[in-house]
């Protein structure tokens, strides 16, 4: 078995991320709630105190915040602040929202890291608080106040799992009565708005050129397949792309899914990074049994929420996942 420090020098380099360099110093202050009304886990995170400097050269620290529940079992993904540049004592207040029966956590993990962004190399971690949500009280008042906690090392093996495939920004709408020409049609188009991933993995020395492919299930034929152009040498690409499908009823929207995936573009191949898959996630198409309907909760709930707005644009922000991704068909 290998070690913690081999296992995370890998993953250091796999995922673009710096666990070593930098001496854990500095306190971070937050509060966790479980609002009933919303189902939904909120952490308020207030602000940083004295953290550690990243940049040793510039001296200086863009330090952000991050949050997983672990494990990874219930597919949540991560949850991010925005980064405030140059600063040791960073204000946030910012609530990041889970969305989870509150039955669930008593198996969940807590995990907060703070982390320097680099735009150009690695970030580095500057240390982390971990709460077993499973002892924790959510009765007790001054469990939901303000609290400071002390930043730790890295400790959390469960951590070093490559699950961090990066997120994708996009806005889905659907149309029920697209105006073609002079004629209004009679069956709907579900529009794709793809904007942007941030963090994504890097799987071969320090260069990356993505690009998304999408298709709609149940249909694998090439002429479902659309994709976006090629951004090059970048973790965090900017596409903005929309890709337009036709011939949706409403009830169709029940039994499609669609299929997001992001490459690194090589010459030689093509190399999956991770994906989405954004449909009711029933298992089940027109009452057939598939792999592919396996949308995770905010998947699902974006997928819904298209459904629920007519003509409206509804946008996310989603953790890429491994998926076995559906082959095409000629």
């Amino acid at each position: 078995m290998a070690s913690l420090s081999s296992v995370s020098g890998s993953l250091m380099s796999i995922y673009s991320t710096d666990f070593g360099n930098v001496d854990v110093k500095g306190n971070i202050q937050f509060a966790v709630d479980y609002v009933e009304q919303l189902n939904e886990l909120h952490i308020f995170i207030c602000q940083c105190k004295d953290l550690a400097v990243a940049d040793v050269k510039r001296q200086r620290s863009d330090p952000y915040v991050k949050t997983y529940l672990l494990p990874e079992k219930y597919k949540l993904g991560k949850r991010k602040t925005s980064v405030k540049k140059k600063t040791f004592n960073p204000v946030y207040n910012e609530i990041l929202r889970y969305k989870i029966e509150k039955d669930l956590l008593k198996n969940q993990s807590l995990n907060i890291s703070v982390w320097h962004n680099d735009t150009f190399g690695r970030n580095s971690f500057l240390g982390e608080v971990e709460l077993d949500l499973g002892m924790w009280d959510w009765n007790d008042k001054s469990n939901k106040q303000i609290n400071w906690f002390p930043l730790k090392p890295r400790t959390s093996t469960i951590s070093f799992q490559p699950e961090n495939r990066g997120e994708m920004k996009l806005a889905l709408q659907y149309v029920p009565h697209p105006v073609g020409g002079k004629k209004t049609l009679s069956t709907g188009e579900v529009h794709i708005w793809v904007k942007e991933c941030h963090d994504l993995p890097l799987l071969r020395g320090n260069r990356l050129n993505s690009f998304i492919k999408c298709t709609v299930l149940p249909d694998t034929s090439r002429k479902s397949r659309q994709k976006t152009r090629t951004v090059a040498k970048t973790t965090n690409p900017v596409f903005n792309h929309t890709m337009v499908y036709d011939g949706f009823r409403p009830e169709d929207l029940k039994e499609a899914c669609v299929e997001l995936t992001v490459w690194d573009h090589n010459k030689l191949a093509n190399h999956f990074l991770g994906g989405l898959r954004i449909g009711l996630g029933t298992g089940k198409s027109y009452g057939t049994v598939v792999d592919w309907m396996d949308s995770t909760s905010a998947e699902t709930a974006l997928w819904e929420k298209m459904m629920n707005s007519p003509n409206m644009w509804v946008e996310d922000t989603l953790p890429l996942r491994m998926l076995m991704v559906a082959k095409l068909t000629k």
